[in-house]
């Protein structure tokens, strides 16, 4: 069951952060204010997840947390750069 949650916050990251921030305090603990966590839902969803996880577990923000971290930031801007590649082609 946890893996297949995984599966979800990895494939639709806007909706679980909208999830996590109606229904419970966890981003508030991560992040102090609002403005941080809406720009993380506009631009890099999965990297405020991961990042918002890693506070709330207490894990340190070095050697593989920091790949992980890393790893969602190359997915995000990844999405947003594989959009614009197609949305280019679409009209060459």
């Amino acid at each position: 069951m946890p893996c297949l949650l995984v599966i979800l916050l990895v494939a639709f990251p806007r909706i679980a952060l909208l999830l996590i921030f109606f229904l419970s305090n966890y981003l508030q603990h991560a992040y102090h204010g609002l403005i941080v966590p809406l720009l993380g839902f506009i631009f890099l969803p999965l990297t405020t997840l991961v990042y918002a996880w890693m506070i709330n577990t207490h894990q340190p923000l070095a050697g593989v947390n920091l790949l992980i971290l890393i790893l969602a930031v190359i997915v995000d801007v990844g999405g947003l750069g594989s959009g614009e590649y197609h949305r280019r082609s679409r009209w060459d």
